[in-house]
């Protein structure tokens, strides 16, 4: 019998309605919750994410720390994620979740004991969005011509090589297209020594995008989008990553200080990525 889970509705995008002096939205820290009660393992992807609820009630897909992809996966996860909820694109809520190690005592299933006391301390969240469906290429109204380019415009940016026929990462809630799963994003952070060398590195993956075909200009898009990722924005963001998820680099700091400067040398002008993007839209 499969499990029942509750009915729950994915929280405002209410992170960005303050401003700065330079006009950019204001990013408040993401909310940080507790995993009281492991619900059930989601199998879908490697990383072996699990629904969690939190002592304010609600139910979160919970990604580990300690799971195989490693903590630079939740970087990219929370620093994507972020990003994604700035541009105005539907990405559920970001929490931070603190797990008790000994939560998955109960746990049955050895592997999943394993990942659980691996993942102590703080891991990553994502608001859960009850029977939410899958997004099938094909089937269906698709996305808007304008949407479509916004969101191939950001996986671009954040060279996100998991949004392909294959697996679109994509769920029609509401009516509405939301965006999950981005640990494949930034994928030059892994066994890069000088993160911010490899801004300008061309992308071509994003002509295997799954909504390309449905994609509008991505030159528009790029207009549209790309003055709302101000400096001190994508300051805010990456200054939210926990510590413990960088503890690999060293210094924290400096690790933090070479994601600000990857995104925004990506983000000077002349944009290769949006260029490359709509070259693949073409062909």
């Amino acid at each position: 019998m499969p499990t029942t889970i509750p009915a729950r509705g994915s929280r405002p995008h209410t992170l960005y309605g303050r401003r700065v002096s330079d006009g950019s939205p204001m990013l408040t820290a993401p909310r940080s919750v507790t995993a009281t009660r492991y619900v059930t393992p989601l199998r879908e992807g490697g990383s072996m994410p699990g629904l969690v609820e939190a002592d304010d009630d609600g139910l979160y897909v919970l990604k580990f720390r300690g799971a195989g992809q490693g903590p630079r996966a939740l970087v990219a996860e929370l620093v994507a994620g972020e990003i994604g909820r700035a541009l105005g694109l539907d990405v559920p809520e970001i929490v931070l979740v603190d797990l008790d190690a000994d939560l998955g005592r109960a746990e049955p299933d050895p592997e999943i004991q394993e990942l659980i006391a691996a993942s102590g301390g703080r891991n990553f969240g994502l608001d859960f969005l009850p029977s939410a469906l899958p997004f099938v290429p094909g089937a269906g109204e698709p996305p808007s011509a304008d949407l479509a380019a916004a969101i191939v415009w950001f996986d671009a940016l954040m060279t996100n090589v998991d949004r392909t026929p294959r697996n679109p990462n994509l769920l029609w809630w509401h009516r509405r297209l939301w965006l999950i799963d981005h640990g494949a994003a930034l994928y030059l952070q892994h066994g890069a020594d000088d993160l911010p060398a490899l801004a300008r590195r061309p992308f071509p993956l994003i002509g295997e995008h799954v909504l390309l075909p449905y994609a509008g200009s991505i030159a528009a898009a790029d207009a549209r989008l790309a003055p709302r990722l101000t400096p001190a924005l994508v300051e805010a963001i990456v200054s939210a990553v926990p510590a413990e998820w960088l503890a690999d680099a060293g210094d924290d700091d400096a690790a933090r200080r070479d994601y600000v400067e990857y995104l925004l040398r990506r983000l000077e002008a002349p944009r290769g990525f949006a260029e490359e993007a709509d070259a693949a839209r073409g062909r």
